[in-house]
């Protein structure tokens, strides 16, 4: 959410943006906020010049009924009724004004980084680096679900008959797999100075509506029933929860947090042969990174994350690249996003396996996380997120990368002391 104060000084920039973000249905926002900050700001002013009258009013009635004066009192005495009934009118519409104000400032896109190209879509998304050698074997590479099948480590079937099409059984070596990967991300971001939480499952609405924009909301998150709960899409939603209201010292920043937890999302609109497996699924595990620091010291922290998550999968012999996101595919409360992803010998082609976020300081303001500075007054923080690792889309990745033409699959180096030492998985089938 942008500053008020912004708007109101630069309304021809937030437009730009918007059109920037290709989003021009909601031009007309910024000027009805204009207008009705102007009403709020009269209404402000003329309840201070009524506030002053009437504190000077009633000393006058005390005064006149010492004197004797009461029915000169009586007559101040309605002055001041009526201006306290007017006073309670304005102060009624400054609050509704307010809401209505909040309402559209929380659809308004947040002003993105002028290095973000320009475009509409993922489509118009920017390589930028390539890491490792996308290698396309001389065998065919089978599709994930039939690899993991061949280690009898997926079932599927009885997934679907206790929970519906999206959700999974792990199990055996492809499980602990699964789990080692989660172990040795945990291990790798804590070497790199990052505190480890495991934090709640569930937040409370008022966490959800300050990290992340309505269209997100309604598209990942569960809602508990009759409750003010809803299941996390992302450990990034609790872990800059946990700072909502707080006023932070100096000191304490930067606020470097890695966290692992199971992530649940609806993914409306998901689609497509390669969304059946686990490549796209309601229910999966993630290693997160979250960062809350000075706002001069975001763009050096958003480089520091996306280059984690590049470190991470070329330690596991996987191929990736990074991908700048264009101005169209930003979620509204982000300034500039990088996408990680690996290599897929299957389909001679890179996805998705993470995503790196500056997001300024829109989560900070939408939640009241400020800091505390005696020299220059409090101010807001900014805060970044980035994917370490996701499995089990993660794992696809994985086998297709390091599966050898007799079916088997090596573990690299790094992994194989969370996997009992073992230096490949042999097919059961």
């Amino acid at each position: 959410m942008l500053d008020i104060r912004f708007v109101r000084n630069n309304p021809d920039i937030v437009k730009e943006n918007i059109k920037k973000k290709f989003q021009d249905e909601k031009l007309p926002l910024v000027d009805e906020i204009i207008a009705m900050d102007e009403e709020v700001r009269a209404a402000k002013t003329r309840g201070d010049e009524l506030r002053a009258s009437r504190n000077s009013l009633s000393k006058q009635i005390g005064g006149l009924m010492k004197e004797g004066r009461k029915a000169e009192a009586e007559e101040v005495k309605k002055q001041v009724a009526e201006m306290a009934d007017e006073l309670a009118a304005l102060e009624e519409k400054e609050e509704k004004l307010g809401e209505e104000i909040k309402t559209r400032m929380m659809v308004i896109p947040q002003i993105i980084d002028p290095s973000v190209p320009i475009g509409p879509d993922d489509s118009h998304n920017v390589e930028i680096e390539k890491f490792g050698e996308p290698v396309v074997p001389e065998w065919e590479v089978p599709y994930h679900v039939d690899i993991m099948e061949s280690f009898n480590g997926i079932d599927l079937d009885s997934a679907r008959r206790t929970s519906g099409n999206g959700f999974y059984y792990l199990k055996g070596d492809i499980a602990r797999l699964h789990s080692s990967i989660l172990s040795y991300a945990r291990d790798f971001m804590i070497n790199r100075g990052f505190e480890y939480y495991i934090p709640p499952y569930m937040i409370h609405g008022d966490v959800v509506k300050g990290v992340m924009s309505f269209a997100e909301m309604e598209n990942m998150m569960y809602k508990i029933e009759g409750e003010d709960l809803y299941l996390i899409g992302t450990s990034e939603h609790s872990m800059i929860g946990k700072f909502i209201g707080q006023l932070l010292d100096k000191s304490e920043l930067p606020q470097t947090l890695t966290s692992f937890s199971p992530c649940f999302r609806k993914e409306v609109g998901a689609h497509g042969i390669e969304e059946r497996g686990v490549y796209r699924i309601h229910q999966f595990e993630k290693q997160e990174m979250v960062v809350v620091c000075e706002p001069e010291d975001s763009p050096m922290w958003f480089d520091k994350l996306w280059q984690n998550t590049v470190d991470f999968f070329r330690t596991l012999d996987i191929p990736v690249r990074t991908l700048e996101c264009c101005s169209g595919d930003l979620a509204d409360l982000k300034v500039k996003s990088l996408d990680v992803e690996a290599w897929s010998p299957r389909q001679q082609k890179y996805f998705e396996v993470g995503s790196c976020s500056n997001l300024g300081d829109a989560q900070a303001r939408r939640l009241g996380i400020r800091v505390k500075d005696k020299e220059k007054g409090n101010y807001i923080p900014h805060t970044l997120n980035n994917t370490c690792v996701a499995p089990p889309r993660m794992l696809i990745a994985f086998l297709e990368n390091n599966l050898k033409a007799d079916g088997s699959v090596s573990i690299p180096v790094a992994l194989r002391p969370y996997m009992g030492g073992q230096e490949k998985l042999v097919p059961k089938k």
